[in-house]
């Protein structure tokens, strides 16, 4: 077969690959159709990553020998027993079993956060939520660490994130009719590279540059410059306060008659609370642009000049999901919707707003939408669930109750947790509070293909198969294509899929995992949903054999342009958003009714607990930004030659501005301690003009790398340090760019990364 025709392909969250094995020996190419291919995925196939494969299953020596609940402070810190696969469903069958009938079905958390595969079948949460359900349910998670706050606080505003992403105007019209585009926290290239399906075409770099070489102006609002693909003006800000800079230009909008009035009598619902609250007749305080400057750093003819800007030219203004994940993260998501309704552009072409242009690469893509096949998770007869960031309080804290979205809820007695696809030590924040609460289970049970921190710190260790290892189908929502992905290694050593491990748990607990169906019949199954769903929306897709055989199915021909909220605009009544009042709402009579003090009932600015401007700041604190890596989506692959050619010294870097390395005392590369009352971590210095001074940027996943004996995390990890607190009490979202830090360079020889060291094993009955 030619090179130019690939036998098959397969899918990962950052893009679609071809797999050439002409020499016998499989190679992983970028797709010759995308723009802007990710390199992620060229290394998944590394031979280095074998090094960090669980071959066998694994038990904790005193789980074994002591049965659930033995040593739970042991876990991570002492050996594995190696056991035969029955061995090891029958324990596990077992104790759920026990904790089933003695604790009930809430006594058993199904975590299993995480993005495991881009294949509708073979996806870990799937598959794990599937069989938890038909032993009788589990207690389950809502959101994402990801968009905790936004998922909240958008409904309640103009309507789901769901429905948003897939509204947001197309590249295109941007390209046609945008000519000024306001970036707040930037449009991060590296975020783009996913999408929950795989990435097919990369096109949010080719868009903006698209739209600059059309004469469109960028602003970009953030305390980094450096997370733009195009040429942008920078405006740094201090980090948490764009809520303060957006109120500022709305006051200039308001004094000098730039708000579109028409616009927010007809379309909006609340506006006249707000415009109290921003010009001071509410509170005492006029929301100036000199007000927001004290709080934001930005010069305030600046935000006077920027609201003229943003009034006198087709404007979209964008936000990027760092903001909203922070304490008050739900308040710059509503601002910006307010601030996009006072210029009134919403659902014009190439006006309004954006909550993710650059968050993922589905966002902005012209394209037919439909919902893919997948598989099927049943019913979960267990109403208890958590806030996905509030799994630690969860764990330690038993019977207490929790606000959520104006109702109060109670946190059940966990005695299980089953993970199967994620990794709770690098999407989690101040992970020594939780390495202690992950004691308080009798027993964790996590299927994993490699030796993670979570597979490290688990009692039941299972090796899974990898989405190299076998067949699925890839699909996202917003993405061109639909992927056969076709299997390209055999199993690594004693590796199974989910599926076959959770039919035989099945079989043990007398219930039908299968149903019916093995992997084959599934996936056929999947692909005639796909396809009846796609045949609704005009698109014809052949026959599964065809497609099979293809590879691909392009959608590509079918796109059509989208302009967000174009319907709503042309004619409200017709095409009310999903809210109350069927309007934007500016002022929720709704969150009125819930009386939250940390989540009023319009857009305000509230002072966080840890920043930049506070009046009990320590001196020498500098904010530290905890973003998405550049070289591999969250955790995924960290032990890739990819993402350890990105480390200084093995540690992941931490960037500083050069004054603020100066007045420390640290040179590039020097190995660095970055701490606070949370915790310590080690870094690498990296000297950057891209972060403003009294910021530094530390990039999340790096594997988790404790010193139990001193608490000290050696391999770089911000969440050693960042805060674990609800956004609100209405979300519960996660806070992590709510932190401040202190940095030193370290003195002597730092001890040594053992990330990616995989934990003692012994066989099974040896007494050692």
């Amino acid at each position: 077969m030619s090179k130019s025709a690939p036998r098959s392909y397969t899918a990962a969250h950052w893009g679609i690959y071809e797999v050439d094995d002409d020499t016998g020996s499989p190679i992983i190419k970028a797709l010759q159709s995308d723009p802007d291919p990710s390199e992620i995925g060229l290394h998944m196939a590394a031979p280095s990553l074998r090094k960090v494969r669980i071959a066998s299953p694994a038990i904790r020596k005193s789980w074994l020998e002591g049965g659930p609940g033995t040593n739970p402070h042991l876990r991570g810190r002492e050996a594995f027993v190696e056991v035969e696969w029955d061995v090891a469903l029958d324990l596990v069958a077992a104790d759920l079993g026990r904790i089933v009938r003695n604790h009930g079905n809430e006594a058993i958390f199904g975590g299993s956060y995480g993005w495991a595969s881009a294949g509708r079948f073979h996806h870990a949460q799937s598959q794990v939520h599937r069989f938890l359900n038909l032993i009788g349910g589990y207690v389950s998670h809502v959101d994402n660490y990801s968009l905790g706050a936004g998922r909240v606080i958008l409904p309640h505003v103009v309507a789901s994130t769901e429905i948003l992403l897939d509204q947001h105007t197309s590249w295109e019209v941007l390209a046609e009719q945008t000519k000024l585009f306001v970036a707040f926290g930037g449009v991060p290239i590296k975020n783009a590279q996913m999408s929950a399906g795989g990435a097919g075409r990369h096109r949010v770099k080719q868009g903006m540059q698209a739209m600059q070489a059309r004469g469109a102006r960028f602003i970009n609002i953030s305390p980094v410059s450096d997370n733009m693909p195009v040429e942008a003006e920078w405006l740094a800000i201090r980090p948490n306060t764009d809520v303060a800079l957006m109120l500022g230009i709305a006051e200039t909008l308001m004094s000098e008659n730039l708000a579109d009035r028409g616009f927010l009598t007809s379309h909006c619902v609340g506006f006249d609370r707000f415009e109290a609250y921003v010009t001071g007749a509410s509170d005492g305080i006029a929301k100036t642009p000199a007000w927001a400057a004290e709080i934001t750093g930005v010069a305030a003819d600046r935000i006077t000049l920027l609201a003229r800007q943003m009034a006198a030219a087709r404007t979209m203004l964008n936000i990027s999901w760092s903001l909203q994940r922070a304490v008050h993260g739900e308040q710059p998501f509503w601002m910006l919707v307010t601030l996009a309704a006072m210029l009134g552009q919403i659902g014009l072409p190439g006006g309004g707003f954006g909550v993710g242009y650059g968050a993922l690469n589905s966002v902005g893509h012209a394209n037919v939408k439909f919902k893919a096949g997948a598989f099927p998770q049943g019913i979960n007869s267990c109403p208890a669930f958590i806030p996905v960031a509030r799994i630690a309080d969860l764990l330690t804290r038993p019977g207490e109750t929790f606000t959520y979205n104006g109702i109060t809820h109670t946190y059940p007695d966990i005695k299980a947790v089953y993970w199967a696809g994620g990794n709770p030590f690098h999407h989690h924040q101040d992970l020594n509070r939780l390495l202690k609460a992950w004691e308080r289970p009798e027993t964790i049970i996590v299927n994993e293909p490699y030796w993670t921190p979570t597979a490290k710190l688990a009692d039941i260790v299972l090796p899974v198969t990898t989405p190299l290892e076998r067949n699925d189908i890839g699909a996202s929502g917003g993405e061109d294509y639909i992927v056969a992905m076709k299997k390209v290694f055999e199993p690594f050593a004693e590796a199974r899929d989910d599926f076959a491990i959770f039919c035989e748990l099945g079989r043990r607990m007398d219930v039908d995992f299968a149903g019916g169906l093995d992997e084959s019949g599934w996936l056929r199954h999947i692909y005639a949903t796909t396809r009846e769903n796609a045949a609704r929306k005009n698109v014809v897709m052949p026959d599964f054999e065809t497609f099979w055989d293809e590879g691909l199915f392009d959608l590509q021909p079918m796109a059509k342009p989208v302009i967000m909220l174009e319907n709503f605009r042309r004619d409200p009544a017709a095409f009310p958003v999903p809210t109350p009042s069927g309007k934007i709402e500016i002022y929720s009579e709704t969150l009125a009714g819930f009386d939250l003090a940390d989540c009023p009932a319009h857009p305000v600015w509230l002072e966080p607990p840890e920043w930049l401007g506070s009046k009990t700041c320590p001196s020498g604190s500098l904010h530290l930004i905890s973003d998405q890596p550049t070289r591999r989506l969250h955790s995924q692959l960290d032990a890739s030659p990819h993402s350890q050619a990105g480390k200084i010294n093995g540690r992941e870097p931490v960037d500083i501005h050069p004054d603020d390395a100066a007045a420390r005392g640290i040179a590039n590369g020097d190995p660095v301690e970055v701490f606070n009352a949370r915790g310590r971590c080690l870094s690498s210095a990296r000297l950057i003009e891209a972060v403003m001074p009294g910021v530094v940027r530390l990039s999340t996943g790096a594997w988790f790398d404790p010193d139990f004996a001193s608490g000290l995390e050696k391999h770089g990890n911000p969440n050693a340090v960042t805060l674990d607190q609800g956004a609100s009490s209405l979300s519960q979202g996660c806070s992590a760019q709510t932190c401040l830090v202190s940095i030193s360079k370290l003195g002597g020889v730092p001890p040594d990364v053992t990330a990616f060291t995989v934990p003692v094993t012994v066989p099974y009955g040896d007494p050692a």
